[in-house]
């Protein structure tokens, strides 16, 4: 590739090509300011926040999205250039709410953060500004027009990550606003409740739907058994929100932390993975046997789930009939231990630990309700409410030792663990299907082919002289391009594992903000997050679903064995098309 000659800041530099002055000024450790930049994303170029000098250019030039010339001669700090940036980040928040001190992203706004850095003091700018209600229709997402600064990052993501284009920018001038399409309220839009979009944000402008009132209310409630579980990805993000490095595994911490916190019992949602797992093997092997109703498609992803129910109708046959590891130990907790503990269901609050704020949404879907209409999931917290609720409880997290999850729903194999990482479910059903199948253990359970750290992934196992083929996609464009290809014919598929978001758990709308530099999508903090499960994984004796000693003890006290007429009334759910209001 061509190399180009110029000049930053009086220090020659030599890039390739196609290089934006921002990435050019990165190679010589200069930090350009933005705001609607994100590098997973489309160049926007609406803030302006990143301008620059550059000789011979009647105006700035934006350096997110101008491409470096042969001899150009930029200046990224000159006064009038940090005069220019710090006038529009006063323009900015002279039109943005004053409530930073009680702003759940205070101290981790990107605003508030280049506000500190360019030294704007004082709002200087008095006259109109915008007002909105807060739009929280929906069961997971809040949406705060107010703190908007339409730097569009939400838009994109939602549209060039996600496929949904849910959000858009409506009116024009001073009116001018994010929203769903005719401003209608999130919950009767297609959001998939993924929470993508608060991950992009820079301010405040979407969050999370909080449910930590409800819990601290139960935690002080004696007549409540309170019960917690955690999904296999928080072990390997938590950390992060005590200042511990990405990938820095914290099973153990999390254990006791929630002890503190008052829960009665904490259980590992990896138990109810490991039965996802026979319960959805075996609904394989039986589609398999009968040639129906291939591919098999994975429902574990709520976002998925309802994105499916919206967009793809017609393939939800295809769907695994399997509840998700959450709700499936929710429900277990109602009935099994509730049994065996001899404890009232009505009186059991069941909260789930999730890196997913579309679980707040499938925990309230009818479908997940008892028939006295109390939910099997009472409440859901995300990794950040998770860590907020220690720290506001004044624990030390990294000081914590390390505890053990109860019986009996506490104990998971690797295969558990790997669920919270993009190819994890297919890795861990093929673990124990093709063990099914044959008759035999794997003698490599490592199964690499499977394991898709880029977007899209598809392999071949050969079982039984049959060919397997399978494929593995996260973030839900990408799961549109397998879907396409299976819908017209093009490739054959007999199982496919589909999660919403980029990564797949690991990457989950209520995971922790990452720290200053990185963005929450950045693939460098997925990986090593995926690499903490793994490693988690490598260092279990029990590796396969199909092996866990609690599993088969349960079959064989409580549920009889894989899709028993029990199991499937507990375990087991259907989903429905989603047409918009009057189209069927």
């Amino acid at each position: 590739m061509k190399t180009i000659n110029l000049i930053i800041d009086e220090t020659p530099v030599k890039v390739p090509e196609r290089t934006t002055i921002m990435q050019a000024a990165e190679t010589l450790g200069i930090h350009i300011p933005r705001l609607c930049y994100h590098p997973d994303l489309s160049l926007e170029g609406a803030c302006r926040i990143c301008i620059v000098e550059v000789d011979g250019a009647r105006n700035y030039q934006t350096s997110c999205s101008t491409q470096v010339r042969e001899g150009m001669q930029v200046r990224t700090n000159s006064p009038d250039i940090r005069q220019a940036r710090r006038d529009l980040i006063e323009l900015i928040l002279d039109n943005h709410p004053k409530e930073c001190q009680t702003c759940e992203r205070d101290g981790q706004c990107e605003l508030q953060d280049l506000a500190y850095s360019l030294g704007v003091r004082e709002r200087l700018f008095e006259g109109r500004r915008k007002q909105y209600p807060i739009e929280d229709s929906s069961l997971s997402v809040i949406r705060d027009s107010e703190k908007c600064i339409l730097c569009q990052r939400c838009v994109r993501v939602c549209s060039q990550i996600q496929g949904v284009h849910n959000l858009t920018q409506m009116h024009r001038g001073f009116n001018t606003v994010v929203t769903p399409a005719f401003e209608a309220p999130l919950m009767e839009s297609v959001c998939i409740n993924c929470g993508q979009c608060i991950n992009v944000c820079p301010t405040a402008a979407f969050l999370e739907k909080r449910s930590t009132d409800e819990v601290w209310a139960a935690l002080a409630d004696p007549a409540k058994h309170v019960v917690v579980q955690i999904a296999p990805s928080i072990r390997a993000a938590i950390g992060e929100g005590f200042g511990l490095p990405p990938g820095t595994p914290a099973t153990g911490q999390t254990v006791t932390a929630l002890r503190r916190l008052g829960f009665d019992t904490v259980f590992d949602t990896n138990f109810g993975a490991d039965l996802t797992i026979l319960e959805e093997a075996h609904e394989f092997m039986q589609r398999l046997e009968k040639n129906e109703r291939l591919p098999l498609l994975t429902s574990c992803s709520p976002g998925w789930v309802k994105f499916l129910e919206h967009f793809y109708p017609e393939l939800i046959p295809h769907a695994s009939s399997c509840r998700s590891p959450m709700t499936m130990l929710s429900v277990l907790t109602k009935t099994y231990y509730a049994e065996k503990q001899s404890l009232n269901p009505e009186n059991i609050y069941v909260v789930g630990v999730m890196p997913c704020t579309a679980k707040k949404f499938e925990a309230q879907r009818p479908e997940h309700y008892m028939e006295n209409q109390i939910p099997y999931t009472d409440a859901v917290l995300t990794t950040r409410e998770l860590v907020w609720m220690i720290k506001a409880y004044g624990l030390d997290f990294t000081r914590l030792s390390a505890g053990d999850f109860d019986h009996p729903m506490g104990v998971s194999s690797g295969a558990g663990d790997i669920f919270g990482t993009t190819g994890g479910v297919m890795e861990a059903a093929l673990r124990t299907a093709v063990a099914k199948l044959t008759g035999k253990a794997l003698t490599d359970l490592n199964l690499t082919q499977v394991r898709a750290t880029e977007g899209i992934r598809e392999a071949a196992l050969e079982v039984n002289g049959k060919v397997l083929n399978v494929a593995v996609a996260n973030g839900l464009n990408n799961a549109k391009i397998i879907l396409e290809k299976v819908k017209s014919g093009e490739k054959t598929f007999h199982m496919i594992e589909l999660m919403a978001c980029p990564g797949g758990c690991i990457g989950g709308g209520g995971q922790p903000y990452p720290p200053d530099g990185h963005f929450v999508l950045d693939p460098e903090i997925l990986k090593l997050r995926a690499s903490a499960l793994y490693a988690i994984d490598q260092g279990k004796k029990l590796r396969q679903s199909h092996e866990n000693p609690y599993i088969l003890k349960l079959y064989d006290e409580y549920l009889k064995h894989p899709g028993s007429e029990l199991a499937r009334r507990l375990l087991h759910t259907s989903y429905s098309p989603r047409y918009p209001k009057g189209i069927k």
